[in-house]
């Protein structure tokens, strides 16, 4: 186990402290955020990433729902026995690759190995904390009647790029997760636009469940178009294929934002601005005051209630 941490985890992950101790020690002041995380994600190799940088993204973008700027993570790997250890150093080397990318340090872990057949092979269990910066107070229940709802990009493209490539499904084009630490966005975002109410990134359950989250916490309706909500087109043939709502589907690299309207067009600009963001939409608004519901003008014109999926499209997606 000491071989195991000092070649494959210090040497991709190491900090640069002296190692050894039983936790680690961590500069902060203010107001902090703080996350924690599983990850449990089969296969743990999909198009477009790991188990490692979805670890890592996972609690970024946690931290920057909250308008945090992240500032160190830990890591606990729960390792089945038998996992090769060129597995395990390609995962490690992609958490050290994303945490250089998102500008955070992974500062202290654990690692444990249990009996053959116990872990499916891996498991990784984060915690997160960031700094949030005075005046910044994003929360779900700041939604107010008026705002207008924007997303960060195409919408399902992690659950189906893991369902793809766990079922051995093959698309005309490929599927590629949208895995990506959105902390650097989300701090111009708010450096821009001190008007941003709500931050939510869209993971499982998806871009439906997220906003349903939302819209009972504030006590609002949202109302979103069908028509606006972009799908890249290989996701929407997919689930068209597969009896699957895209809506629902997981995300890895997305943003939820809802932000006052007079500085919609502003927040979208930012959004756009960066490579995770290019793609970003208008979708929709906060019609006004309920006991929590979510909307969706059809591509008829007609309209549903858009309500919480009951159960998991797609398990074990992140």
């Amino acid at each position: 186990m000491a071989d195991l941490i000092a070649e494959v985890f210090a040497a991709r992950l190491g900090t640069g402290d002296p190692p050894g101790d039983d936790a680690a020690q961590l500069d902060a002041a203010g107001r902090l955020a703080f996350t924690t995380d599983a990850f449990v994600v089969d296969p743990i190799f999909f198009p477009g990433g790991d188990i490692g940088r979805l670890a890592i993204c996972g609690t970024v973008n946690d931290l920057a729902t909250a308008g945090a700027k992240p500032l160190a993570i830990s890591a606990g790997f729960i390792l089945e026995e038998g996992l090769p250890i060129a597995d395990l150093e390609r995962i490690v080397g992609s958490m050290a690759q994303t945490a250089q990318e998102a500008g955070v340090r992974v500062i202290t872990g654990d690692t444990k190995v249990v009996p053959r057949g116990k872990a499916d092979r891996l498991y990784i269990c984060t915690s997160g904390v960031g700094q949030i910066a005075e005046g910044v107070t994003i929360s779900g229940a700041n939604a107010r009647p008026g705002d207008v709802v924007l997303v960060s990009g195409p919408v399902g493209d992690h659950g189906l790029a893991v369902l793809s490539q766990r079922e051995g499904f093959q698309f005309e084009s490929d599927i590629i997760s949208d895995c990506a630490p959105l902390a650097e966005m989300v701090q111009d975002l708010l450096a821009a636009v001190p008007g941003v109410h709500v931050l939510r990134d869209p993971t499982r359950g998806g871009l439906a469940t997220a906003l349903n989250e939302i819209a009972l916490q504030s006590q609002v309706e949202i109302e979103i178009s069908e028509s606006m909500v972009p799908v890249q087109p290989s996701v929407a043939a997919a689930c068209e294929l597969l009896g699957l709502d895209p809506l629902y589907a997981a995300n890895e690299g997305k943003m939820v934002a809802i932000v006052q309207p007079e500085e919609s067009m502003a927040a979208l600009a930012v959004l756009r601005a960066h490579t995770h963001g290019a793609d970003a939409a208008v979708i929709g608004a906060v019609a006004g005051r309920s006991q929590g519901r979510v909307l969706l003008q059809t591509a008829l014109g007609s309209h549903r209630i858009l309500g919480r999926h009951v159960g998991e499209q797609m398990p074990r997606i992140c």
